[in-house]
């Protein structure tokens, strides 16, 4: 017995444009965004999804939507435990102005490791202990699904280093760009990767008819 877990991206924003911190503020999608957002409704329209767990932002949610649109019987839930980092006060900022404003914040930061974090944020730490224990709730009580994770960068690279005895701070080895697909089938022996970092072509989401590479039919 397997479960199938697709951890899916949400689309760039105005804020992952314009390179600023953003958690669980709202920024609308650009129209790229929107274009990224409908390339993975096509690349995973042919997935039955059993439950579908979604991070409580606008943009997550609509990446959702967009994927589940036209499904019956998928159990949708939004889960803040699938959350982006919190940033504190550093939301909306971007780093420069970061360094202008919290110049001793910033370095004290970075200088605690797993530890530091924004005022008003969360640690590596807390959100590493956060995320794990969302990915093993999903396993106890999904076992043996296919199951729909719409979150955001962190939470997909954190679940990717605790899969394979990765400490949190390896975290930043995994990228995962805005509107990507990574897929792990969990077994009794350990997991293993099916996809990591796939970013679906733009064109998916105006040829809805074609066959799409990779597709799990199992």
């Amino acid at each position: 017995m397997r479960t199938s877990v697709w951890l899916v991206r949400h689309g760039q924003t105005r804020a992952n444009l314009e390179r600023r911190y953003q958690s669980a503020s709202d920024s609308p999608l650009t129209d790229y965004g929107r274009l990224q957002t409908a390339a993975l409704a096509a690349r995973l329209r042919r997935l039955p999804f059993r439950v579908a767990l979604v991070s409580p932002t606008e943009r997550t949610r609509l990446a959702a939507q967009a994927i589940l649109a036209g499904r019956g019987g998928v159990v949708a839930h939004l889960d803040p435990q699938w959350a982006e980092s919190s940033h504190g006060r550093w939301e909306g900022l971007t780093y420069r102005e970061v360094l202008v404003r919290y110049p001793d914040e910033a370095r004290a930061r970075w200088a605690n490791g797993v530890h530091g974090r924004a005022q008003g944020g969360e640690s590596l730490a807390e959100v590493h202990s956060r995320v794990t224990a969302a990915w093993q709730r999903l396993l106890n009580e999904h076992q043996g699904s296919r199951v729909l994770v719409v979150t955001h960068a962190t939470p997909i690279q954190l679940v990717l280093c605790a899969c394979f005895g990765l400490p949190p701070t390896a975290h930043w080895h995994w990228r995962i760009d805005l509107g990507s697909v990574t897929c792990l089938d969990v077994y009794a022996a350990g997991p293993i990767v099916r996809v990591v970092n796939e970013v679906p072509p733009l064109g998916l989401a105006r040829n809805d008819d074609a066959p799409v590479e990779g597709v799990d039919h199992g």
